[in-house]
């Protein structure tokens, strides 16, 4: 399937020609259909399948289609960070370009003028964050009579960031007669619920579930004492290959000093979170997407967003204690279904972590043996569950695997040989 068998109207087949779009991806083929016919959708995708094009795309025609339209804000795509509000305001200029529609991107942290002189010119479609449309809400720059197509994305962010009340304010002064986009990578309860309130009759579409990595992505762990992992990630990137790596930590602090040491082995670096102010963030992310940066770290809340073409590398510096966001980070490699490396360290601390993650994936992590930090114990039995973290599915490992490793010396490779089970 192509994008011209998809009933797209000639600007936006144009624009995707000018990007270099010809073939779209699973998730686009299965939703642009559906969006097309003005139903609603519930979709199921983690990142790196290509689904902001897959509402961006639609979005864009149905308002093209329109005649007589009066003026105002007719699409509304609510965003839980200012990085992914960045990157899906991008994409509409891209997909749009060939279009007279309007849009703009609205986020905190930075001055609202900007934001509000453009909005005062006329916008047909705002991307947001709750906060900083809730703020502009109240005080009068924003007016959603007209709106007609609600998009929520990363829904189950917007949860783990404790957004979901400002969201569900938002959704309640929308008007009741619209088309409700929802996507979300995992359907916990409490998502699960507000879809169902806010969708009418919805066309489900599930991409690569949670529970399954992108398979392009080589996987490996190191076991690694705590205190050696600085040591361990110098060595790392000794190896040229390694042309980007986005390098995740679990804090703040963590990225912070991450960066700390690399400065002194003489490593260029910085560090993306939510303490840095908006002009940093954007600069740091400039640098990187344009090669100018060879290491970024970031926490997970301000990775989502991140999209960089031929991010050859991810590094769980520290491993997530969710291990759902293990499959949200190395997905950040390996986008769109190009190939990737992900390399974890773990320490004696992390183990229990490494151990969820796995049930989760439904595969035992290739071990890397040969490695001048390694600990000498990696025996990954008698492990406790997480503290405190869901179990995920009923997914147990299956046997490890002997892959090649691209770039660097020689490493080998050992599984710990869980068997894989499956319990209905």
């Amino acid at each position: 399937m192509t994008f011209d068998s998809l009933n797209l109207i000639e600007p936006i087949l144009r624009a995707l020609q000018t990007e270099g779009y010809t073939i779209p991806t699973p998730i686009q083929q299965q939703s642009i259909p559906v969006v097309l016919e003005g139903k609603d959708l519930l979709g199921c995708a983690q990142t790196g399948t290509g689904k902001t094009a897959a509402f961006a795309i639609p979005v864009l025609q149905l308002l093209v289609q329109q005649k007589n339209a009066a003026p105002g804000i007719k699409a509304l795509i609510l965003t839980p960070t200012r990085e992914l509000a960045i990157q899906i305001d991008e994409s509409f200029a891209a997909y749009g370009r060939y279009t007279q529609l309007r849009h703009t991107v609205i986020f905190g942290g930075v001055s609202q003028l900007p934001q509000t002189q453009a909005l005062k010119r006329g916008v047909d479609i705002l991307i947001a964050t709750p906060g900083r449309l809730l703020d502009l809400m109240q005080q009068g720059f924003i007016n959603l009579h007209q709106l007609q197509l609600f998009v929520l994305d990363e829904a189950d962010r917007m949860l783990d960031m404790g957004f979901i009340h400002d969201v569900k304010k938002v959704i309640a002064k929308l008007p009741a007669k619209r088309q409700t986009l929802f996507f979300s990578a995992t359907m916990p309860p409490e998502i699960a619920g507000l879809a169902n309130s806010i969708l009418n009759h919805p066309v489900k579409v599930e991409v690569t579930p949670v529970s399954s990595t992108v398979e392009k992505i080589e996987q490996s762990v190191y076991f690694v004492e705590k205190q050696n992992k600085r040591l361990l990630l110098n060595h790392l990137l000794q190896d040229a290959t390694i042309e980007t790596v986005l390098v995740f930590t679990r804090t703040k602090h963590g990225a912070d000093k991450v960066v700390k040491d690399l400065h002194k082995a003489g490593i260029g670096a910085a560090a993306i979170h939510g303490n840095k102010s908006q002009n940093a963030r954007q600069r740091a992310l400039t640098d990187f997407k344009t090669g100018n940066l060879r290491v970024l770290v970031a926490t997970d809340i301000a990775a989502r967003g991140i999209d960089v073409e031929q991010l050859s590398h991810v590094i769980n510096y520290e491993l997530p204690n969710i291990p759902e966001t293990y499959v949200h980070r190395i997905g950040r490699t390996g986008r769109a279904g190009a190939s990737g490396i992900a390399i974890s360290f773990c320490d004696a601390e992390e183990k229990a972590y490494l151990k969820d993650i796995q049930k989760l994936i439904g595969i035992s992590i290739p071990q890397v043996i040969d490695q001048p930090y390694a600990m000498n114990d990696i025996s990954l039995t008698n492990f406790k569950p997480a503290p405190k973290q869901s179990q995920g599915n009923n997914r147990q490992g299956n046997n490890g695997q002997r892959r090649s490793f691209r770039g660097g010396d020689s490493r080998r490779y050992a599984g710990n040989g869980q068997q894989r089970q499956r319990r209905d």
